[in-house]
């Protein structure tokens, strides 16, 4: 996909203009948000195409240039040119794909056990510490919002939000069934079972993306049980919400009071409706979305650890990695997710180039 030169003038001078805006000091309140927005937006799309539209123009100076003894220099810088143009053109191509809203957005991470008892619980406590690791590794902030663990430090269920630069970005192609291969730590036969852990990936809303009314809650409170210490079956601190009109049920008993429970319950809350509502919105593309790299199907098995053969295959890509501690560990699944995301990158521009 080529950018017009006329459509290069249009972003530099857009860029302009949103520069000297916000130098002008002139801007206050909610219109000095949106043009900070807007500049941080256009900023990496704007530098790659100042370097296209800088490589385009030096082309046409040098074709115009008659200078018998300059040619021969003229002649190799065209050539250099040349061959570095077609890597910059798709560097601005891929700038100026259409970006999901909510990719700067931090995001809510779920991990639940799937089949396999015990062993997916463990399996469930394993991913949830790759996240952690990576999280750190990116510069991010993670905090535990719920959890449900098993007496082996399985998690049952670990529900936390993590904060940062791109978060979404970077993790939403996560969601899905994650499936394990291995010998269990509770067989003693030494056999090899297969389990499974589901992920799923919520771009977290502001308060002023989602509405919910007072009167669209049951609040039940009860007395937390599990691992916990003094503070558990004491007092009425775990809370039960229930968003009536649509069903959704979220549960939270980790913190010592109830107000911090309820605060936390709504966060989950908040990010599962927002994620129905950008479902709903995106069911007209639904056919679109299919062509990208996974649908965000939670039913969907997108990879295998397979602890035997020290690999994990992403079942998205077909591509295969035989580095499963470095993965586990975090700083592995960067190369995934790279590798996610720039196939996700390629089929958006082939099929806008259709």
């Amino acid at each position: 996909m080529s950018v017009s030169d006329q459509r290069l003038a249009q972003i530099a001078a857009r860029f302009a203009e949103l520069e000297a805006r916000l130098a002008s000091g002139t801007l206050e309140g909610p219109e000095f948000v949106v043009a900070s927005r807007d500049y941080a937006e256009l900023e990496p799309v704007a530098r790659v195409a100042e370097d296209v539209r800088a490589m385009r123009g030096e082309l046409a100076s040098l074709a115009l240039l008659d200078d018998p003894d300059m040619r021969e220099l003229a002649e190799e810088e065209i050539a250099r040119i040349r061959a570095d143009l077609p890597e910059a053109e798709h560097r601005l191509a891929i700038a100026m794909l259409p970006r999901d809203a909510a990719d700067s957005r931090p995001a809510m991470l779920e991990i639940r056990a799937g089949t396999g008892g015990d062993e997916a619980a463990l399996f469930a406590a394993d991913l949830f510490r790759m996240y952690e690791r990576y999280a750190t590794e990116q510069g991010w902030r993670v905090e535990v919002v719920s959890v449900n663990a098993n007496d082996l430090g399985g998690y049952k269920e670990v529900v936390a939000n993590v904060a940062g630069n791109g978060v979404f970005a970077r993790l939403k192609f996560e969601s899905g069934v994650h499936r394990v291969q291995r010998v269990p730590v509770t067989e003693s036969g030494g056999r090899i079972h297969t389990s499974a852990a589901t992920v799923a990936v919520l771009p977290e809303p502001d308060e002023v993306d989602i509405a919910i009314e007072d009167r669209d809650l049951k609040i039940d409170v009860y007395r937390a049980s599990g691992a916990g210490g003094q503070h558990v079956n004491t007092t009425d601190s775990a809370v039960r919400i229930t968003h009536l009109p649509t069903g959704t049920v979220v549960t939270c008993q980790d913190g010592r009071s109830q107000h911090k429970n309820k605060d936390k319950a709504m966060q989950v809350l908040r990010a599962r409706l927002f994620e129905a509502q950008r479902e709903a919105a995106q069911g007209e593309e639904a056919e679109a979305r299919k062509a990208m790299v996974g649908s965000g199907d939670r039913s969907e098995r997108i990879r295998t650890y397979n602890f035997p053969q020290g690999r994990v295959t992403d079942h998205r890509i077909n591509l295969t990695l035989h580095r499963l501690p470095e993965i586990l560990e975090g700083p592995g699944l960067g190369e995934l997710i790279d590798a996610l995301i720039a196939e996700d990158q390629a089929k958006r521009l082939a099929a806008m180039g259709e």
